[in-house]
């Protein structure tokens, strides 16, 4: 039950990624200002700014990068999710920190952190930018680190694959495996300091 309940957060901020943009700083009167090109190129600038915040670097991957229109009452719109996978292992004695570091980093770029689930097997936090892109980085099994970016509805557009470089191995259109490359600072079993 645990498990499911802690999805809870995930689905809704997917759910949320979609709505129609009213209020926000990337919509003028409710109409979006970018296409959804423009916002997985945002989206992509999040995860690598996110990435490059940890040190010592960490190993990583793409994730599966999907995108769709926004439903009913939103046509001519749609939004994408850029996903990163981090191949290197973080041990649960680290992965307080690890959600620390980035928690940190999304709050000097001026997010708003929805919500931190401290949990030592598994913690997360989950947060927003002004132009309301939905930001999650959830710690799963054997300590990856999984990093998402929901944009808002943006007006419907082809969307490219993320051009940013990811340092780990390509697992292009297949399941990248459980973390495969061993950190001597993330997968130690010493707690920090």
């Amino acid at each position: 039950m645990k498990l499911r309940l802690g999805m809870i957060p995930l689905l809704s901020m997917a759910l949320a990624g979609c709505g129609v943009l009213d209020d926000s700083a990337s919509s003028t009167e409710g109409r979006p200002t970018m296409n959804m090109q423009q916002a997985a190129e945002f989206a992509d600038g999040v995860v690598k700014g996110t990435i490059d915040a940890v040190v010592p670097p960490v190993q990583w991957t793409h994730g599966e990068s999907t995108h769709g229109g926004c439903g009913e009452g939103a046509a001519g719109t749609g939004s994408v999710t850029r996903r990163a996978v981090i191949m290197t292992e973080v041990s649960a004695e680290r992965r307080g920190s690890f959600v620390g570091v980035v928690e940190r980093y999304w709050k000097k770029q001026g997010y708003e952190i929805r919500n931190v689930r401290k949990h030592k097997e598994s913690p997360a936090v989950f947060a927003a930018t002004p132009e309301d892109f939905r930001m999650s980085l959830v710690v799963g099994y054997k300590g990856q680190v999984f990093i998402d970016v929901v944009t808002p509805c943006m007006t419907e557009s082809e969307v490219s694959p993320p051009k940013t470089q990811a340092n780990g191995p390509d697992y292009s259109g297949e399941r990248p495996p459980t973390p495969n490359h061993h950190s001597d600072f993330w997968s130690a079993r010493t707690p920090v300091g």
